[in-house]
């Protein structure tokens, strides 16, 4: 290696020593330091902030400013590379350091650019200087509108709210830097929509400016105007367009149309006919115009009224008939109440309102009318033909009093039993009637009017046959009676009742006891239990089936009727071969077979064949 290569390279190492990572990381350092503040480095690069203005347009570069290393003498010797974002195309630096911004910026699509410049020997073609990374800013000019960009508003509130309540917040941006100068700083302002609403310039809250009726107006159109540089001179400004509406509270009470109505119902209406309608009004809407009917006063008994609640009319109905003969002019207080009542308008007044209605009854052929509309009569049973059993009348209401005719309707089996006369009404008998068959009897009975034969009501009778004491007691069913040979004296061999058709109004009360003719001679007694019931006693000890195979016993049975009746009813005994104890299949078969003549071995041959099959 020969003397002049050596120096060279001794001059270039000492060229490159600045490069190193620490005078690096110091530059890198610098490059982060505050642009208001001169950078000044020992031995390194000298500049100041740089910021190129957007929007500029101009025929020739525009200059930005300058990059200078202080090994510079300025005497020629070194010149300037630009490197980075838009470097040789948007920006250029000159042999002296000085930057010029070639093209149009905006700030808005791109706010800085990230440059690199060298410091070139021109001599060596080495770099004096390590690579300097630094920012050019771009800054921002008004170059851009204010935006609602939710717009159109719509925006609701109560009407009557208080001043000051806030309705809804508008909001623009601005495309310009917030951060420098005016660009972006917003001021609201009003344009239309006074003297009810206003806004707070800064916010751009719309709040209430008075106290607004719905009724009166429901609906509000506002302007608000966004100005940028906080409104000063040549600032730009957009407009919003903000649709209030007034929702309804109840601050109305409901009114009556008229003060006095008129109205007629027939007196042939039936209950629950429509009368007529009343109807108030109120300016709010919705649940606020809610309302509900009443009737005041003593008409409340004869008429109704309800709320037809999609319609708000009160509907007026009968709720009693009413006769034209008795009573021609009703007149009734209605009343109307809000059904949901504000409280914060209570002291405006009573939230109701009340009208006359004047209600005249027509007058109709009516047809006759019964004295009462159910009729209960009573007759003995077995009363004799023809006897009479009661009377209905029935006139005619209307003025002319027209004379009526009676007749009976419904099944010709009641026709045969009972007849009415016309003229006057009488219910008679037309056979006997017998309790027992039917106790009661249910009749309608029709009056008609002479003059108009459509006119026709009709009367329910009800005629209940009364009980005579016809019917003697007797036994309740076939009584089955064994006696053992054995059975000793006052052995109970029967328990028997009795039953009687006729009714008692104090209950039935039977008496047992042997006839006559068997009180002397006879081998049993009755003994009466006084509960309707009585017991069949052995009134000797020891029977012979050889000697006497039944015996019937004459039972004499008494009632408490008036007049009082009694029944002889045979009770047949028939006597068993058996110990004390009666076995009743046995005492049956056994009577069977010795009426047939058979033996009593015979009769135990064929009792055990029946036990086998069994």
């Amino acid at each position: 290696m020969n003397c002049s290569t050596l120096l060279s390279l001794v001059l270039m190492l000492v060229q490159l020593w600045p490069c190193s990572p620490s005078m690096q990381n110091h530059s890198a350092q610098n490059t982060d330091q505050s642009f208001t503040a001169v950078q000044r480095v020992k031995h390194g690069w000298v500049w100041e902030p740089l910021f190129a203005t957007e929007e500029q347009t101009s025929m020739v570069p525009v200059y930005v400013g300058q990059l200078k290393s202080d090994l510079d003498k300025q005497d020629g010797n070194l010149k300037y590379i630009l490197t980075g974002e838009g470097a040789g195309s948007i920006f250029i630096i000159e042999n002296n350091g000085k930057i010029y911004v070639t093209q149009k910026l905006d700030r808005e699509k791109k706010p800085f650019y990230t440059l690199r410049a060298q410091a070139i020997n021109r001599s060596t073609q080495l770099p004096v200087e390590p690579e300097l990374e630094f920012v050019i800013k771009v800054r921002d000019v008004n170059d851009h509108e204010p935006q609602f960009l939710d717009g159109p508003y719509v925006a609701t509130v109560p009407e009557m709210s208080p001043e000051g309540t806030s309705v809804t917040q508008v909001t623009a941006t601005d495309g310009d830097d917030p951060s420098y100068g005016n660009s972006a700083r917003l001021l609201y302002s009003l344009i239309q929509g006074q003297p009810y609403f206003s806004v707070e310039p800064k916010t751009g809250v719309i709040r209430m400016a008075s106290q607004m009726d719905r009724e009166t107006k429901d609906q509000y159109l506002v302007i608000i105007q966004a100005k940028d540089m906080v409104g000063q001179a040549g600032a730009f400004s957009a407009t919003a367009t903000v649709t209030i509406n007034l929702s309804d509270i109840n601050d109305n009470p409901p009114k009556f149309q008229q003060r006095l109505y008129y109205m007629s119902v027939s007196e042939e209406a039936p209950v629950g006919t429509t009368v007529g309608k009343v109807f108030a009004e109120d300016s709010d809407i919705g649940d606020n115009a809610a309302m509900n009917y009443f009737i005041e006063g003593d008409s409340s008994d004869v008429f109704d009224i309800i709320t037809n609640n999609e319609t708000q009319e009160g509907i007026i109905l009968l709720k009693k008939r009413v006769d034209y003969e008795s009573k021609r002019r009703y007149s009734i207080r209605a009343k109307v109440v809000n059904r949901y009542i504000d409280d914060r308008f209570l002291k405006e007044g009573p939230f109701e309102d009340t009208t006359i209605v004047k209600i005249n009854v027509e007058d109709a052929d009516e047809p006759p009318v019964f004295t009462f509309e159910n009729y209960v009569m009573e007759i003995a049973e077995a009363a004799v033909s023809g006897s009479s059993v009661g009377v209905v009348t029935a006139r005619d209401p209307d003025n002319d009093d027209c004379p009526v005719r009676y007749s009976i309707v419904h099944g010709m089996h009641l026709k045969r039993l009972f007849s009415i006369n016309e003229h006057n009404g009488t219910i008679i008998t037309t056979k006997p009637l017998d309790r027992e068959i039917a106790s009661w009897h249910n009749i309608t009975v029709t009056a008609t009017e002479t003059r108009n034969p459509e006119k026709i009501s009709e009367a329910n009778v009800y005629i209940q046959v009364l009980n005579v004491n016809d019917h003697a007691p007797e036994f309740p069913k076939y009584y089955e009676t064994f006696v053992c040979e054995n059975a000793v004296s006052g052995q109970l061999i029967q328990s028997i009742s009795a039953v009687d058709q006729d009714d008692s109004a104090e209950g039935h009360h039977f008496y047992f006891s042997l006839a006559q003719e068997a009180t002397n001679n006879s081998r049993f007694t009755v003994k009466d239990n006084q509960d309707n019931t009585a017991g069949i006693f052995t009134a000797k000890s020891g029977f012979r089936r050889q000697e006497q195979f039944s015996f019937y016993l004459p039972i004499l049975i008494l009632d408490n009727g008036t007049p009082p009746l009694t029944s002889t009813n045979t009770l047949t005994i028939t006597v068993c071969d058996c110990d004390t104890e009666v076995n009743t299949i046995y005492c049956r078969y056994g009577a069977f077979m010795y009426a047939m003549g058979l033996s009593t071995e015979a009769l135990v041959a064929v009792l055990a064949c029946i036990l086998t099959v069994l």
